[in-house]
């Protein structure tokens, strides 16, 4: 059987302050908490998902909490830009509006990669993409909540393409086309003259939450990740048999990886391309509901079954997230 990604399944970003970052993705994003727990590898902190509805794979944002954490220092070998997909390009204009209102920092609407995009930074400086879904065809996106403060014809419905900041766009290609399966599916001229074109990767079903863009930059720094930058990107596994297929895989190039990793909502692996970003591999299941009811996603601390009997010392040491209660 061969073994495909469905798509990207999660990016992860780091905030140094778990209670503003919160109040902005919750109140001017209008994205939904739909958990609420503590980094398994540093029970002090925070580890926040943000997503659609139900946290559907390919919808999820999700936060490590690093106090502390000094600026992120911007440059190659990273994962420059993260894109949210919204529902059409009326959407773009209603989020230039919104993100007007809300003092945030933004572009102009602009075609990329065949597609109207809006730039803005959060309040820490994360990058990200506003990507319409009008013309696109393929994996769809995800629900947005009815309780979200934005109306759901404007809602961001997902994750769009992960952008990539390489010295070696090659290197980075090897690995997405002969290892992961991605198929290369054009290019599109960088926003930097003189620089290479950025190269667009698929996989599965295609289309804009499938989607790998990969730009090689000879003028840049290494990046020094801090707050305001994404720590890694993940892709869709379907289930925990092809996982372990996929873990077999890694392990036969001789990439050095994590092996198998319970993170209790998904099964794990992780390792690092040739340009040294962190790719996870992730399954869809078995899914935030798990400890929860959907109707009540990300209202109370969550923690993992090895974890609970540390509940007390976990939650002392924790802000409340929502500073007004």
């Amino acid at each position: 059987m061969e073994l495909t990604l469905k798509g990207l399944h999660h990016v992860s970003a780091i905030t140094a302050k778990a209670p503003e970052n919160f109040t902005f993705y919750t109140e001017v994003l209008g994205l939904r908490l739909i958990k609420k727990t503590v980094n398994q590898d540093d029970i002090s902190v925070y580890h926040l998902f943000y997503g659609d509805e139900k946290g559907n794979p390919g919808t999820e944002l999700t936060f490590f909490e690093i106090p502390m954490s000094g600026r992120n220092r911007e440059g190659n070998n990273s994962i420059s830009a993260i894109s949210l997909r919204v529902p059409s390009d009326e959407s773009l204009t209603y989020w230039v509006q919104r993100l007007s209102e809300h003092n945030v920092e933004h572009g102009n609407i602009k075609e990329l990669g065949g597609r109207q995009t809006l730039s803005f930074r959060d309040h820490e400086g994360q990058r990200f993409i506003l990507v319409s879904d009008e013309h696109d065809e393929g994996e769809p996106g995800g629900i947005p909540w009815a309780k979200s403060p934005v109306p759901a014809k404007y809602g961001i419905v997902g994750l769009g393409p992960a952008h990539l900041t390489v010295e070696s766009a090659e290197n980075t290609a090897i690995v997405l086309e002969g290892l992961l399966g991605f198929r290369r599916k054009g290019t599109y001229t960088s926003t930097m003259v003189g620089q290479p074109d950025v190269i667009v990767f698929e996989t599965g079903e295609g289309g804009s939450g499938t989607e790998v863009h990969l730009e090689e930059r000879n003028d840049l720094p290494m990046e020094r990740l801090g707050r305001g930058g994404v720590h890694h990107v993940a892709f869709r596994v379907d289930n925990e048999v092809e996982l372990m297929q996929w873990i077999e895989r890694v392990r036969t190039v001789q990439l050095p990886n994590s092996g198998f990793v319970d993170r209790f909502y998904f099964r794990s692996l992780y390792f690092r391309e040739p340009n040294g970003i962190l790719f996870e591999l992730a399954t869809d299941g078995p899914g935030f509901a798990t400890d929860e009811d959907v109707e009540h996603l990300g209202e109370a601390l969550a923690l993992p079954p090895f974890l609970e009997s540390k509940r007390e010392q976990i939650e002392a040491h924790l802000q409340p997230l929502d500073t007004r209660q």
